[in-house]
């Protein structure tokens, strides 16, 4: 599989994926979710992001990945972190390698960006992509709680 980085002409195809990730991973994990936002809001979205030099936008046959620079903060000044804010590999490509190829580009775009810390956040409930990101390095930091009101 080639990873490439995405131009404007893929975000339809960035949205497709978005949308699966949508159904298939929140769908199933948080009856909150707004499963139509990919549909509505997402051709804006990620036309905005392939376009701003702090994003990073990776498509490969199967999937794809969204990153991002997060803004540097007082309450952690010697923190320079990039955000795996999105990523899904279709059910097809799934254990074929390109979950890895996705990320490592990640890793290394972030790297280029001066990053010295990366993280990214799954839903708990979810051991398939729990396991695939502690396969990939990533190790609990931070634990959100939730309940019902």
């Amino acid at each position: 599989m080639t990873v490439s980085v995405c131009v404007p002409e893929d975000v339809p195809e960035l949205v497709k994926s978005a949308g699966g990730l949508f159904s298939e991973d929140a769908g199933r994990h948080d009856p909150r979710m707004d499963l139509g936002w990919p549909d509505r809001e997402g051709a804006a979205y990620y036309a905005e992001l392939v376009d701003d030099p702090d994003c990073l936008c990776l498509l490969s046959g199967g999937g794809h990945l969204i990153g991002r620079m997060r803004p540097l903060s007082d309450l952690r000044p010697g923190a320079v972190t990039a955000v795996l804010e999105s990523m899904r590999v279709g059910p097809a490509h799934r254990r074929s390698g390109v979950g890895a190829e996705l990320v490592a580009a990640f890793f290394d775009w972030a790297r280029e960006k001066g990053a010295n810390e990366i993280t990214v956040t799954a839903y708990a409930a979810n051991e398939g992509a729990l396991a695939f990101y502690r396969a990939q390095g990533f190790r609990p930091f931070e634990v959100r709680l939730a309940r019902e009101a």
